[in-house]
């Protein structure tokens, strides 16, 4: 009699995950609408194939993926499968992935600033907000970044939170829904940021505040390996 029951709680869960399998097999097609096709259209704009971001998948989106499909030799489908999603993101990181600067290097650049005070809109060693702090860091190695964190994530290739790596960007949803807070990742689920108790700190992914808060990771170094 347990054994049935575990049989059927196992079932159960199976159907509840479903739809998310199925959903991630499903390549993009006319009709079909949200983040991930504005993602697309977003990225074929930075790789020079302009449409508008308005995250609905048309007749003249389905036009320009099968374009980008034969230029990368890929199967004209005009639909989004994983290949050519992945294919599209890497085309565009090609682009506007910030190429030159070391991980490490950049690491150590922003443990130097520890212990600087928070300051919100601060974007000197005088007094640092998130924002302000991740782009002093990465202008310190002649990198540009956007001056706020829900811009800062527009850029770059998403992340699991499994594959960052050092020098990746980190993303929070603090005072505001989205990406409000950014921090720079250290490796071994560390990361360093501006924050508005400590100033710039280390701190950890594990923290309860931060575990509850992750949005998501942008890699935006192009020295730092890329994986799927």
């Amino acid at each position: 009699m347990k054994l049935r029951v575990k049989l059927i709680a196992f079932f159960l869960l199976l159907l509840g995950f479903m739809p998310q399998i199925v959903w991630a097999a499903t390549p993009l097609k006319i009709g079909d609408k949200g983040w991930k096709v504005k993602t697309v259209q977003m990225k074929l704009n930075i790789i020079g194939m302009r449409t508008p971001e308005t995250g609905k998948f048309s007749k003249e989106l389905a036009m320009l993926v099968k374009k980008f499909q034969r230029n990368n030799r890929l199967r004209p489908s005009g639909q989004v499968d994983d290949n050519t999603y992945h294919a599209i993101l890497n085309a565009a990181f090609a682009k506007e992935g910030i190429p030159g600067v070391s991980p490490s290097a950049l690491v150590n650049t922003a443990a130097r600033y520890k212990g600087v005070p928070y300051v919100f809109g601060g974007t000197t060693p005088k007094g640092f907000d998130c924002s302000g702090y991740v782009q002093y860091v990465f202008k310190q190695h002649r990198a540009i970044l956007p001056r706020t964190a829900d811009v800062q994530f527009k850029n770059g290739m998403f992340v699991t939170q499994s594959a960052l790596q050092v020098g990746d960007l980190v993303f929070f949803s603090t005072y505001e829904p989205g990406a409000s807070h950014v921090g720079i990742y250290a490796g071994n689920g560390k990361f360093w940021s501006a924050t508005s108790s400590h100033g710039v700190a280390l701190c950890s992914l594990k923290d309860s505040y931060w575990s509850k808060r992750y949005y998501g990771g942008r890699r935006v170094l192009t020295q730092v390996k890329n994986q799927r």
